[in-house]
């Protein structure tokens, strides 16, 4: 089944490939002209070939780290995220895999507890699920039970969450899932610098990280800065980012819903609202400070998410903030703006009430305030 959905969805457009930064021969015309050099602009790059470079860049810095999945090798990745690296790094460094999650999954984790720094790519986190054990049992818990002797340097990424018109069993978000459990880190990323900065800090994290992607935004370009394109670009895990500065209202969301939030915030700014925008980018650990200046600054919260609500992210924000010195900076209840409690329907209609849409978002935010 997995081979069926890769095939009939993910035959899409690749993005542009990433230019060469700079170009010696252009710098020493300048030079003899007199011109001034100016510092390189920022390029558009898409969510798919961010973490594409982000793969080279580190199967190329350290022999240790391999990739391996289903169809990732000769086929190029179901959704082309590993283009053109088994032609580079051959078939010991990228490595086609049975339909076997649970197979797979296992010998990643076995090599990296043998001093190897793998690259788990799932076609889907739904089908984590048949490799549960491994990424739980296995490489979540192992260094805590061997007293730190057996690390497990390993990274589990793949697309997570909704995407469009793949029904309930391709369709649902595992962050609040994956953010349960002790001796994970869970990385949520939204643009093409979040994706490459992210991955790259997995990979050289020493500790079992998951990395929850999403499907809709791979082909989706971001402005990438002259820094994220440096090889030595990393991202902090457990930090997160204001991606908007505001006064009124605190919005608070991860992966594809950080889009929707600016969408959401951008409106309201016209109505004389200035929402602050807060991309986690790591689920855990959990940068709660950042949530809690925001709070104080705002007072008012409202968290986003297209995962479920109970027992989710947003739900965990918000006990961390009641149980906190922000509490008593709110003005109002904090609010979820959720998926809705259902497996995802197919029918279009149906699948656009059960995923956060900005107007939801922009009704939270009126509700809240009161406006």
């Amino acid at each position: 089944m997995a081979v069926a959905v890769a095939v009939l969805r993910h035959l899409a457009p690749l993005g542009p490939r990433i230019p060469p930064h700079g170009c010696a021969g252009g710098r020493l015309l300048q030079h003899r002209r007199g011109l001034r050099l100016s510092a390189a602009a920022a390029i558009q790059v898409t969510v798919r070939d961010a973490l594409n470079q982000a793969l080279d860049e580190e199967l190329e810095r350290d022999e240790r780290v391999f990739l391996l999945g289903e169809e990732v090798a000769q086929y190029d990745g179901a959704y082309k995220i590993s283009r053109g690296l088994w032609k580079k790094y051959g078939d010991k460094r990228v490595i086609d895999t049975p339909i076997s999650e649970m197979g797979f999954a296992g010998i990643a984790v076995g090599a990296a507890m043998a001093g190897l720094r793998p690259v788990c790519e799932f076609m889907t986190f739904n089908f984590s699920m048949q490799a549960i054990d491994q990424v739980i049992n296995s490489a979540a818990k192992t260094c805590y039970m061997s007293a730190g002797l057996i690390g497990v340097p390993i990274v589990f990424r793949g697309p997570n969450g909704a995407s469009a018109g793949v029904a309930a069993q391709h369709s649902q978000c595992f962050a609040a899932w994956y953010g349960h459990c002790p001796g994970l880190k869970v990385v949520s990323p939204w643009s093409a610098e979040d994706a490459k900065g992210l991955l790259k800090a997995a990979i050289r994290d020493d500790n079992p990280v998951v990395m929850l992607e999403n499907e809709l935004l791979y082909g989706v370009p971001f402005e990438m800065s002259e820094q994220a394109q440096s090889k030595d670009f990393v991202i902090p895990i457990g930090k997160a980012k204001i991606e908007k500065q505001g006064t009124h209202i605190t919005l608070v969301s991860h992966s594809r819903l950080v889009g929707h939030c600016l969408e959401a915030a951008s409106v309201l700014a016209k109505e004389g609202v200035e929402c602050e925008v807060i991309n986690m980018r790591t689920i855990r650990p959990m940068d709660i400070e950042a949530v809690e200046a925001s709070i104080m600054k705002t007072n008012h919260l409202i968290t986003v998410e297209g995962g479920w609500p109970q027992f989710g992210v947003g739900a965990e924000i918000c006990a961390r903030i009641m149980e906190g010195p922000a509490f008593n900076y709110l003005d109002a209840p904090a609010v979820r703006v959720t998926g809705t409690d259902v497996p995802m329907p197919y029918a279009k209609n149906l699948e656009d009430n059960s995923v956060p849409q900005v107007k939801d978002i922009i009704f939270a935010v009126k509700k809240v305030l009161n406006v």
